[in-house]
């Protein structure tokens, strides 16, 4: 029973104010936090602010609100044959074997080789060996074996009603149903 004398008494000595009104005095001493409701003819407006994805300490990528990162658009696809127009490839022609979506960069086969040190193992020992670096794919323009030029990329449908990619110097088509199976195989036998 003290104690709930007790408790009645602290809980006494606690104000509590009506919404709106400023309080002087809390359990603690301190000012309490009062609810404003809102005026009428203000709006909230929630902004829903990029987030940025912690990759690398020096470079951020930008991502969805459910931090994805944002994929983009690129105007090559895998298996399409390009030439590389800038850097220290420029020239060289081959294909590309992968994309990356997120920063545009694709690997092309034979093109701009890196070394890379595998560490060894009680098995087998370390070694040095060399693979594809990645090339922004704003470096690199679709080109034509038949012709031997580059070109950009132009879309138009065809006469069955399906979208497919052609070289505008050219007219010449890329998509087609054979390739796309050519490379669907490859890709399920790695």
């Amino acid at each position: 029973m003290a104690g709930m004398a007790a408790l009645q008494g602290a809980m006494a000595s606690l104000s509590v104010s009506a919404p709106g009104a400023a309080s002087t005095s809390s359990f603690w001493g301190n000012r309490l936090a009062t609810y404003c409701a809102p005026q009428p003819g203000i709006r909230f407006v929630v902004k829903i602010c990029p987030i940025e994805m912690r990759l690398k300490r020096w470079e951020r990528k930008k991502c969805k609100p459910n931090s994805l990162p944002v994929l983009h658009k690129m105007h090559v696809r895998i298996g399409d044959t390009v030439q590389v127009i800038a850097g220290r490839e420029k020239g060289k022609v081959g294909e590309v074997i992968r994309l990356f979506k997120h920063n545009s960069t694709v690997l092309v086969k034979d093109l701009n080789m890196k070394s890379k040190h595998k560490k060894g193992t009680e098995d087998e020992p370390g070694e040095i060996v060399m693979i594809e670096g990645p090339i922004h794919s704003s470096n690199v323009m679709l080109y034509s074996k038949e012709k031997n030029v580059t070109s950009r990329v132009g879309h138009k449908f065809l006469e069955d009603g399906t979208k497919v990619r052609y070289l505008v110097k050219t007219g010449e088509v890329i998509d087609s149903v054979e390739k796309w199976l050519k490379v669907f195989k490859e890709g399920n036998s790695e």
